[in-house]
């Protein structure tokens, strides 16, 4: 019955490459070959998955169905190999993704940590916005993310830290001269915060409701670096995390940051996994990410029994 494990992998190659013959080529199988088999596919379930052209091979809206599917399929039987094969956590390979707020200043005291426990562990680390974070814990893409939970349910949790959030101002800016600013402070100020693909623009947007602030419709920034810049300019308030704060802005001369101080200015972040992974590493991982978070200075929160 079709699909094969050998025909999703053609699949999902050919979209990779938006090629036949690139494909092909990857795969060490000649393009007839790999054609007919597609073909062979496509038939079989009634639908086009391609639309072939001298520009190379686009998925179909079905195809793109099919892709995702089958690269679930795909990672899930890798999985299953390598942990047979493999006595190690993960199966000895550990895909994690991470939001870029957080990944440069955790993730370099944890994966130490890990490496000293685990030696023989590769860890890949990928860093994406939320939404992105979530698709690829779907699909099989990531083992395991480091995210906030409030974005990815139906995943195994564990709550890591709280990070609260921080504002950054022009220095000639009314309140640049302040040690904190609050919620008064921020009425009918423009608040400056990264696109809605992230949890800390939702975030911004609730805080901007509850101080009477307004979020700037004229700007989304891309990165925390982009919201600092555009904070300089006098263009508004922007919100960011603590660790970026404390480990990037605190140094910049172009801007003055200080931390908020109003109720909601803080953000859970949580290591979340499959339902199906096993629950045993999943602490063990959990434990040794809440180690480097104390260090750091965070507020972590307490293993659950």
């Amino acid at each position: 019955m079709r699909p094969t494990l050998r025909q999703m992998e053609y699949v999902v190659t050919v979209h990779q490459l938006g090629s036949f013959g690139l494909a092909a080529e990857m795969l060490h199988v000649s393009q007839p070959s790999l054609s007919n088999q597609i073909a062979a596919v496509e038939t079989d379930l009634g639908v086009r998955l391609f639309e072939r052209g001298r520009s190379g091979a686009q998925a179909t809206a079905r195809g793109l169905e099919f892709v995702t599917r089958a690269r679930r399929i795909l990672s899930e039987v890798a999985a299953l190999r390598a942990t047979m094969l493999s006595d190690l956590p993960f199966g000895g390979r550990l895909r994690l993704g991470v939001l870029p707020s957080i990944g440069p200043y955790l993730l370099p005291q944890a994966m130490k940590a890990l490496h000293d426990d685990q030696p023989d562990l590769r860890v890949i680390v990928r860093e994406e916005n939320t939404l992105s974070l979530d698709e690829g814990v779907r699909n099989g893409r990531f083992d395991a993310i480091i995210s906030t939970p409030e974005d990815h349910p139906n995943t195994f949790q564990h709550p890591l830290f709280v990070e609260p959030l921080w504002v950054a101002v022009a220095p000639n800016h009314p309140l640049a001269d302040r040690g904190r600013v609050t919620a008064p402070d921020l009425a009918g100020q423009r608040l400056l915060t990264l696109d809605t693909g992230h949890r800390l623009a939702r975030i911004v947007y609730g805080l901007a409701g509850a101080s009477g602030a307004m979020v700037s419709d004229d700007y989304e920034g891309t990165s925390l670096d982009s919201i600092v810049l555009m904070a300089a300019t006098g263009a508004g308030i922007g919100i960011l995390p603590d660790l970026f704060a404390r480990r990037q802005g605190v140094h910049r001369t172009e801007v003055r940051v200080m931390p908020l101080a109003m109720p909601g200015a803080d953000r859970t972040i949580s290591l979340m996994l499959p339902k199906d992974r096993s629950a045993t590493l999943s602490r063990e991982l959990a434990a040794i990410l809440r180690g480097a978070a104390g260090g750091l200075g965070l507020q972590v929160v307490p293993l659950s029994p």
